[in-house]
């Protein structure tokens, strides 16, 4: 047993941790906006625990949302029954009410030695007092489920597909996150079927993924602005062609926006300024974006872009077909 002044920390007796000595936490937080990691950590966490006795009789399971702190509080305290570990298991538990809360927190100053309590969230802030309780028992016991980024997120589906005993091209990645969108539960489900249905030993190409995959997924406006900032102008169409819901108004305000940073980045970068992301005010990562987006334009293309936005503006509003027009200001800034 180890007091670290807050929270008393132990570790569980000789015969559980005799299993590898790799010995159970009394408390694990699975946070995170993956929820396929989620899903996929939780199973895992089950199955090691059910080497243990028969979770059929040893485990609970809580909706943050309804469930209260005394009851969490009462299952964790229960003892096992023909096994040596129990589980509770609390689902959106950054849902619990403040006092709810508090109650698992004053459990973990002293946690059954024989129960683990398994805490789910979609996002738990760290400041919390709940997250660093759990924090205190150690850097294994908060396990991080952050989404995969946008850039990784190709590799991830080619992974994912390995797992179902096929291989996907890149292509093939691409053109389903278009189609079924960025939820890896969704991705891993399309994947699944396109498994059963594929024939051979040739990975899985994009004209297989666009036959049996249903468009789910809404275009994202950052996805079109990546796509015009490359200045790629075929990706644009096809995204543009997909943007259902994202008024033609809209859309050229957030171009003219992206144009307006990628001059303020060349101009910058021309006058050898220092620090770029402290004087647009924006995190050193999106500095480098736009710096590889700005290399696609020379400044008089931004500048014209910027003019010829104005004249598209006021063609929209003036009976033009707003859509036309869009295109057409594509076709003309990303065509040169």
């Amino acid at each position: 047993m180890t007091n670290t002044g807050k929270f008393v920390i132990f570790r569980y007796n000789s015969s559980m941790a005799s299993k590898k000595n790799n010995p159970l936490l009394p408390v694990y937080l699975i946070s995170g906006e993956d929820e396929l990691k989620r899903e996929t950590v939780v199973k895992r966490l089950r199955k090691r625990i059910s080497t243990y006795g028969d979770l059929a009789f040893n485990s609970d399971v809580f909706a943050g949302e309804k469930a209260t702190g005394e009851e969490i509080v009462a299952a964790a305290n229960t003892l096992p029954f023909a096994s040596e570990v129990r589980l509770v298991q609390v689902n959106n538990v950054d849902k619990l009410r403040k006092a709810d809360a508090e109650a698992l927190i004053s459990y973990l100053a002293s946690p059954s030695q024989t129960t683990v309590l398994a805490l789910i969230a979609q996002k738990l802030p760290k400041n919390t007092r709940l997250y660093k309780a759990v924090s205190g028992f150690g850097k294994d016991a908060v396990i991080d489920c952050a989404p995969f980024q946008a850039k990784d997120l190709n590799a991830a589906v080619r992974s994912m597909a390995l797992t179902h005993g096929v291989t996907f091209t890149e292509g093939a990645a691409a053109s389903l996150i278009d189609l079924a969108g960025t939820n890896t539960v969704t991705l891993d489900s399309e994947i699944r079927k396109l498994a059963l249905a594929h024939r051979g030993d040739d990975p899985v190409n994009q004209n297989e993924v666009i036959a049996l995959v249903a468009r789910t997924a809404e275009i994202k406006p950052w996805e079109f602005l990546d796509a015009f900032g490359m200045k790629n102008l075929s990706r644009c169409i096809y995204l543009y062609n997909r943007m259902e819901k994202m008024s033609p108004y809209q859309l050229i305000s957030l171009c003219v926006s992206r144009v307006r940073d990628l001059i303020s980045v060349r101009a910058l970068n021309a006058r050898g300024a220092g620090n770029i992301a402290s004087v647009l005010g924006i995190q050193p990562w999106r500095v480098k974006t736009l710096e590889k987006q700005a290399r696609n334009y020379t400044m008089p293309q931004l500048i014209h872009a910027l003019s010829t936005a104005q004249d598209a503006e006021l063609a929209m509003k003036s009976g033009s077909d707003p859509r036309d027009v869009l295109l057409d200001w594509f076709i003309d800034t990303l065509g040169r």
